[in-house]
């Protein structure tokens, strides 16, 4: 994995959309979201979050790769289920100064209603995942059978759903919690999306070298109709491996954020608000294995 020799040699982190004249619609952990009327101009900015916290400092092209490595997904899955991307809007002329800087970071989408869960797909064992079935034997409550190993494969993806939260710590559920809360027709659905498209995700992945072994996806109605929306496949949402050097019952060498928890697991951090400055060193290697991800995927050098 090759290394980015300084900071100084890369452009400063975009940590805030500043768009005079336009009315903010949201701002998220990452994203920053204005209202063009008849649809939205979402832009992923370099913030990087960990443990639902945004730390103080951002990973320089990170809003880029994100979005473009969305875009490059939203395209290959559209026949699984419709995303939000507006294909016939054009750039805003009050935002011409900024056109350069910010198209590669941007995506003209329509307005949705949230559906206010994250649906988590995981095909590995890993995470919380993983620390769950070590604790109780179970994943998102469901037992699995004994003497399965961190990073081991499952025999079929897994639905684990969680809250999305703006605003605090996000919360797994189980299935049926969900479906208590938002119906059992709603909850299936979104299960048989999620899982396709990870499916799906999983095996392009897997062509080029790269394991998928996990995934967080959202989902928002516009009109009368489910569409996948925020981001598609990232390494911000997902967690990749390495095909050729995967070993099951040990961690993986992570190419998305993963690199970013372990080194926060290491500063005694209390995983509250505000979060410690991530030292350079850490900065390049995130940025380089964001960078790793989005080459091997998509089979472009640059963003």
């Amino acid at each position: 994995m090759s290394r980015s020799r300084s900071l100084a040699e890369l452009d400063p982190p975009l940590m805030d959309a500043a768009a005079p004249g336009l009315s903010l619609y949201s701002r998220g952990k990452v994203r920053d979201t204005f209202d063009l009327g008849d649809h939205l101009l979402m832009i992923a900015t370099d913030r990087v979050s960990a443990f639902d916290v945004v730390l103080p400092n951002g990973i320089p092209d990170k809003g880029k790769i994100l979005t473009q490595m969305s875009r490059w997904w939203f395209e290959r899955t559209s026949d699984i289920c419709p995303n939000h991307i507006d294909k016939h809007s054009s750039w805003p002329s009050e935002l011409s100064n900024v056109k350069t800087d910010w198209e590669p970071r941007s995506m003209m989408v329509k307005t949705a209603k949230r559906i206010d869960y994250e649906c988590i797909v995981r095909g590995y064992l890993a995470g919380s995942g993983w620390s769950e079935y070590k604790k109780q034997g179970t994943l998102a409550g469901v037992p699995l059978p004994s003497g399965l190993v961190i990073s081991g494969r499952l025999t079929e993806p897994q639905f684990t759903p969680s809250t999305k939260n703006d605003e605090g710590h996000d919360e797994n559920i189980s299935i049926a919690d969900m479906a208590r809360q938002i119906g059992t027709d709603m909850t299936a659905k979104l299960e048989e999306l999620s899982i396709n498209l990870y499916s799906t995700a999983a095996a392009i992945a897997l062509e080029r070298g790269v394991i998928l072994a996990d995934t967080k996806l959202e989902f928002g109605v516009i009109g009368r109709d489910i569409h996948l929306i925020d981001e598609c496949f990232t390494p911000d949402s997902s967690r990749y491996w390495d095909a050729e050097t995967y070993k099951p019952g040990v961690p993986q060498e992570a190419m998305d954020k993963q690199y970013l928890r372990d080194w926060l697991e290491t500063t005694g951090w209390n995983k509250t608000a505000p979060g410690p400055e991530i030292p350079e060193s850490v900065v390049l290697g995130i940025r380089d294995r964001y960078l790793t991800a989005y080459r091997r995927i998509t089979g472009r050098d640059s963003v």
